[in-house]
């Protein structure tokens, strides 16, 4: 039965095309859906993604390439969705077939804006997805280094392990070794906070903070992440392992990341717009430091590196001013 199991990838980004072309090795079909029909056209012609790791070839033969979100849901068994966090609520609404016994798991990494929901628990409330059937891919992985078939990590967490062992074994490869959790709530957490921390990386970068000071800002980011998660779901788990710190790190030092891109241009003095328009990628971290933010009103974490992120980011006070008091706040 696993044999026969369907997979479609929704999303036409680095991340989308990174996981289509780890499914291509283990399977002989996958449904690829973009909203971009120029760039489908391009792939069927070139073999290759023209906006994103132009580099990776595909046998196209492999490939079933379609602009209609819902013939990839009708086709797959299994969903992955790999786009921007930001944009999610506007493809779920374009999809008319059932999700029902659809298992759905989530390569995003951020919060819906419109619910303030990790993508997990939006499937669960807003479409009766249950939990059983859902997942979360995780690094630490870049998509520009799996394009590169660097060696690279993905922990893939579901309650379900047996269809955690199924997309761990779609996604393996000679390059690509595989890890499964049943902690899907504290891994897509990790994921949207790593992302904060990487701005605030980028950000002490961007304003002449060398090495030293970093390695402290990135000490204090997993404790911090680790009260963060602790109080939104409690249970037994190393914080140390690579889905929470590994992905913390290579996100927060990688050249590829476009989080600490992002902060790094913000700490030179860029304003959010002017940086946002200059990046071709989205920075997630941006939405997830708001919606981290909010949620932490209730939760009372004690987390002044979110908070200062949030400040600078949403508040417009000075990143200069923000770092100088949060470094009196960290050990």
């Amino acid at each position: 039965m696993a044999e026969n199991l369907k997979f479609a990838v929704i999303g036409g980004g680095s991340w989308a095309t990174a996981i289509a072309k780890m499914l291509c090795v283990n399977l002989k079909e996958i449904a690829w859906y973009m909203r971009n029909e120029d760039a489908i056209e391009h792939i069927k012609i070139h073999h290759h993604n023209p906006n994103y790791l132009s580099s990776v070839e595909f046998d196209i033969k492999k490939l079933k390439l379609t602009s209609d979100i819902n013939e990839a849901v009708a086709y797959a068994d299994y969903i992955i969705f790999a786009i921007p966090s930001a944009f999610l609520n506007g493809e779920l609404e374009k999809i008319t077939e059932s999700l029902e016994g659809k298992v759905i798991f989530s390569a995003i990494k951020g919060i819906v804006p419109e619910t303030s929901l990790i993508v997990g628990e939006h499937f669960n409330i807003t479409y009766n997805i249950p939990f059983e059937n859902i997942g979360v891919i995780t690094g630490p992985c870049h998509a520009e280094e799996v394009a590169l078939e660097r060696l690279s990590y993905l922990t893939i967490a579901c309650g379900d392990a047996k269809k955690a062992k199924i997309v761990a074994k779609n996604l393996s490869g000679n390059y690509i070794k595989t890890k499964i959790s049943d902690d899907i709530i504290g891994t897509e957490y990790a994921a949207m906070l790593k992302n904060i921390y990487a701005i605030a990386a980028g950000m002490a970068h961007g304003l002449g903070y060398g090495d030293n000071f970093q390695s402290v800002l990135m000490s204090n980011g997993i404790r911090e992440m680790k009260k963060f998660i602790r109080k939104v779901h409690k249970m037994k788990r190393n914080i140390n392992d690579s889905a929470y710190l590994g992905d913390l790190l290579v996100t927060g030092y990688s050249i590829f990341s476009r989080n600490r891109m992002f902060g790094n241009m913000i700490g030179k003095g860029y304003t959010v717009k002017s940086a946002m328009m200059e990046m071709s990628m989205v920075a997630e971290g941006y939405y997830a430091a708001k919606s981290a933010y909010n949620l932490n009103l209730g939760y009372g974490a004690n987390t002044p590196i979110i908070d200062a992120v949030y400040s600078i980011l949403y508040e417009g006070k000075s990143a200069k001013a923000v770092f100088k008091k949060l470094t009196e706040k960290l050990d």
